[in-house]
């Protein structure tokens, strides 16, 4: 360690290539990771802490991901409160295209000079951008990007989101919008409501100029203006018009819904089929695996996957989806158990009674997103 000192001060540290590995995304396609070697990671994360004490200072408060004290739910909570209790009337889903892929190394620097005057700070994080990737022995050169899954990689595409997006729209919100913006934002999946529906097509479409200025574009298929919001029921109601669109954020599929109860617009989440779907595909293939493993260990395996699950997943409104995952983990139990001859005349009655029982019951252990929120921020 030492040494690793050492060559930092001295200017003899070089940033070796990331491994670019492949990992499945819920849609089908790949997601390519960039994993650094130890040293760099040791290093990158140094320099990270570093910049995220000073960017912390500057970073706005629409800004979630990958800032400390601040969590995924708190984004969702923020989103949450700020339809339901601003004018939202259409919602805008942004996908910035390949974000990772396409950062500008120039504009990059750029941006940490505004706050870095330190030269070995900005020689290092030149180092990291330039390093490129190996995948199958082979060197590939990085023009562009920084290597999803590398430990600088989180504060990076935080601070170049900042400059390019959240202080343009934070002006454009209160020199050109008429009503209520609300915009959230973890990382580089963010929502945006706007009152108005020509007000947040002017928006969308300068702001596909914006990114163009700084090698980004918006993926046209998967960036989406939608009537959401209090009235969108009625009013597509009245036109002749289905239900309203529904939008996905943090592992939430969004719908318009209504308390029965009371009346009132609220927003229903319910845990993203696709993504429940992905998951239980890799329960079934790890059960597989597991096959002659005793039942002894795999109760405490999956004990610990529900439990996980249920962890992120269970949100008030999502009791369905968490019901259908934990009975669709219990089914897929079941057959691995059946598939040994001495389990083969399990009833799934008997089933239940004896094993079904020691999975995690289902347990609502997040509170309503506007209690947490107003907790959070009494003002």
């Amino acid at each position: 360690m030492s040494d690793l000192h050492g060559r930092i001060h001295r200017g003899a540290y070089r940033a070796g290539p990331s491994r670019r590995d492949w990992i499945p995304k819920a849609d089908g396609r790949q997601r390519p990771l960039g994993i650094a070697a130890l040293e760099d990671k040791v290093v990158q994360h140094a320099v990270g802490t570093i910049l995220n004490q000073i960017w912390e200072e500057d970073f706005l408060g629409f800004s979630y991901g990958f800032r400390p004290g601040r969590s995924q739910h708190d984004a969702l909570d923020a989103l949450y409160v700020g339809i339901t209790r601003k004018k939202v009337n259409w919602v805008l889903d942004l996908d910035i295209r390949a974000f990772f892929d396409k950062i500008d190394h120039t504009w990059m620097v750029k941006f940490v000079e505004h706050r870095i005057g330190d030269r070995r700070i900005v020689r290092l994080i030149q180092k990291w951008l330039k390093a490129g990737v190996l995948e199958q022995d082979r060197w590939f050169e990085t023009e562009e990007g920084t290597p999803q899954g590398a430990v600088i990689s989180p504060i990076l595409a935080n601070l170049y989101l900042h400059y390019v997006l959240d202080l343009w729209v934070d002006q454009w919100r209160r020199k050109k919008a008429t009503g209520d913006v609300v915009i959230d934002r973890y990382a580089d999946d963010a929502v945006l409501g706007f009152p108005h529906r020509g007000e947040a097509e002017q928006f969308l479409e300068q702001l596909g100029e914006r990114l163009g200025q700084f090698g980004l574009e918006l993926h046209p298929e998967k960036t989406r203006l939608i009537e959401f919001g209090r009235y969108a029921v009625d009013r597509r109601r009245r036109r002749g018009e289905g239900r309203p669109e529904t939008f996905s954020f943090l592992g939430f599929t969004h719908i318009c819904g209504m308390n029965l109860k009371t009346g009132y617009f609220v927003i229903q989440r319910k845990t993203i089929g696709k993504r429940m779907a992905a998951k239980l595909k890799d329960i079934k293939a790890e059960l597989r695996k597991r096959l002659h493993w005793s039942i002894k260990d795999n109760i405490g395996w999956l004990q610990s996957v529900v439990r996980g699950y249920f962890q992120y997943h269970a949100i008030p409104g999502n009791e369905e989806r968490l019901k259908a995952f934990r009975k669709d983990v219990l089914r897929l139990w079941l057959r691995q158990l059946r598939r040994r001859s001495h389990r083969s005349r399990w009833t799934w009655e008997r089933f239940l009674e004896r094993l079904g029982v020691l999975l995690p019951e289902i347990r609502i252990l997040h509170p309503y997103p506007s209690a947490r929120f107003d907790a959070r921020h009494p003002r």
